[in-house]
């Protein structure tokens, strides 16, 4: 397999693990969840709304109606910050951090099957 794949090979890959999450039996996620979802497990907690808001670039409500659908999945939850009881605190859950490694076990098992 190639070290680096062609802007097209990305596109086909994207799609199709895209097409694959859509087609199972669990609730998709729009790219905002997503994207919302891989910060909280890819990067290094403490996360907050506040936080998280700003690195999507999105208003505080956006990221909380995002955090409402997937903690009703079970992906996240919240809490308060016992410190700053303002700071709304982004839990990992045992849920969410399955999800994330199906989804990466997706994308590695698609990326295997691409033509070269």
């Amino acid at each position: 397999m190639p070290a680096e794949i062609r802007p097209a090979q990305a596109l086909r890959l994207w799609h199709d693990v895209t097409l694959e999450q859509v087609r199972d039996d669990h609730p998709d996620l729009s790219a905002r969840q997503l994207a919302v979802l891989l910060t909280v497990y890819l990067e290094p907690p403490p996360h907050t709304v506040r936080g998280l808001a700003g690195k999507l670039g999105v208003t505080k409500p956006v990221i909380t109606r995002a955090l409402d659908s997937m903690g009703r999945l079970g992906l996240l939850t919240r809490r308060r910050d016992a410190d700053d009881r303002r700071n709304v605190l982004i839990q990992r859950t045992l849920a969410g951090a399955l999800a994330v490694e199906q989804l990466g076990d997706a994308i590695v098992a698609r990326y295997r099957t691409m033509p070269l």
